[in-house]
């Protein structure tokens, strides 16, 4: 099958390599028919490289039609329509049964000290093959796999994987009170989601982002934009909108992509072009993220506000402003999304005619898999208005 491997740093290729099949009675085989590129992936493009082995493949937004099944799989037959979370989990053991879906102790990466493993997703969460493929093996399909109808069209659907639970989880996590004020800062997919789940919800939503395009889209999604040219006093802006006081709650959906933490930024590009080996020791003893945007959610969320981090971040030594965190009451949530536990909220939402989360106005470019080495350069660099990147094999 073609798949898109991972070669070195921003040097990814579609090549052949092995179909995969049924290697557990609850594995399952699907076909893929949309994929997509996801901002953490981009991590991968970058700074993440030292847990990579060249020729892993990438991705984990995925959805398709099942092929085969193993021996316990019963949820699910050939022929249906799937989509599956980007987290795998058991469905049955100690944390699934709280609904921790991310922490499954069943796949858990024990040896990397991580939580429950991942789809294409480095050595730090499983190794396992990703979904930027033709076909996908998918563990633990028991439990995993979304069966959705047939009809519309893939997009209405694909973002069940990632998209979808995890901007609703972030929402849940930020703990907006009644008519309260939610700040998001990021508007990439995940944010453009978390804003739209928000506004859905009834929340006063504010947008913090210096890309024009993902501003303007988020314009018509009914978000108050904090724009370019204001991105770097982002917090005063906010508080200017809200009283003085700052927003209820502040999601970031921003992570270690962050402009500004030149240190960061520095220490980030001297360890990709160390070996491996050393890199990845390094990063995972002594590894710093550019904070730039947690600590602008620090500034612009009130006094005994909640942030809600769901950006991802690697460091193991950042320095946080504990004595400013801890004067302003702050709570603060993260994770994961724990895919599954979101679903049942997340159906009826995507399978309305009336699309009111807007799954079909999030894709900007659509393209073969053979393109997908264009589509991470676009979307890394935020070029030609890329803000969401779909691939079909």
């Amino acid at each position: 099958m073609k798949a898109l491997t991972w070669h070195g740093r921003r040097d990814v290729r579609v090549e052949r390599v092995p179909d995969p099949s049924i290697k557990e009675p609850t594995d399952a085989i699907v076909r893929i028919t949309s994929t997509a590129i996801c901002g953490s992936d981009l991590h991968l493009y970058e700074v993440l490289g030292p847990f990579l082995g060249e020729g892993d493949i990438l991705g984990h937004e995925p959805m398709g039609v099942v092929e085969e099944v193993g021996s316990e799989v019963t949820r699910i037959k050939p022929g249906d329509r799937v989509v599956i979370p980007f987290t795998i989990s058991c469905g049955h053991c100690h944390t699934c049964d709280q609904r921790l879906y991310a922490q499954c102790e069943t796949t858990q990466v024990r040896d990397q000290g991580m939580g429950a493993a991942l789809f294409g997703y480095t050595r730090l969460y499983g190794e396992v093959p990703g979904a930027q493929a033709e076909y996908l093996r998918v563990p633990q399909a028991q439990f995993g796999p979304i069966k959705v109808p047939e009809g519309p069209p893939d997009e209405r659907f694909l973002y069940l994987s990632d998209v979808l639970p995890t901007a609703w989880q972030a929402v849940a996590f930020a703990d907006v009170p009644d008519g309260g004020s939610v700040a998001v800062l990021g508007l990439g997919p995940i944010g453009q989601m978390c804003a739209r789940v928000a506004r859905h919800l009834g929340y006063r939503v504010i947008g913090v982002d210096p890309v024009h395009e993902r501003a303007e889209m988020a314009r018509r999604h009914g978000v108050e934009v904090v724009g370019p040219g204001q991105v770097d006093v982002a917090a005063d802006a906010i508080r200017d909108m809200t009283h003085g006081r700052g927003a209820d709650s502040v999601i970031d959906a921003v992570g270690m992509e962050a402009h500004g933490s030149p240190g960061a930024k520095l220490a980030q590009t001297v360890t990709g072009l160390m070996p491996d080996r050393a890199a990845a020791s390094l990063m995972s003893r002594a590894g710093v993220d550019r904070l730039a945007a947690l600590h602008q959610a620090i500034d612009a969320v009130r006094r005994g506000g909640t942030i809600s981090v769901v950006g991802v971040y690697g460091g193991m030594t950042d320095p946080l402003p504990m004595l400013r965190m801890f004067d302003k009451g702050i709570t603060l949530r993260m994770g994961q999304a724990h895919v599954r536990r979101w679903v049942d909220d997340l159906m009826p939402l995507v399978t309305d005619d009336a699309d009111p989360l807007g799954t079909m106005d999030l894709t900007t470019h659509r393209l073969p898999l053979e393109r997908a080495p264009h589509g991470y350069e676009i979307f890394q660099k935020k070029r030609d208005g890329a803000i969401k990147v779909l691939l079909n094999p």
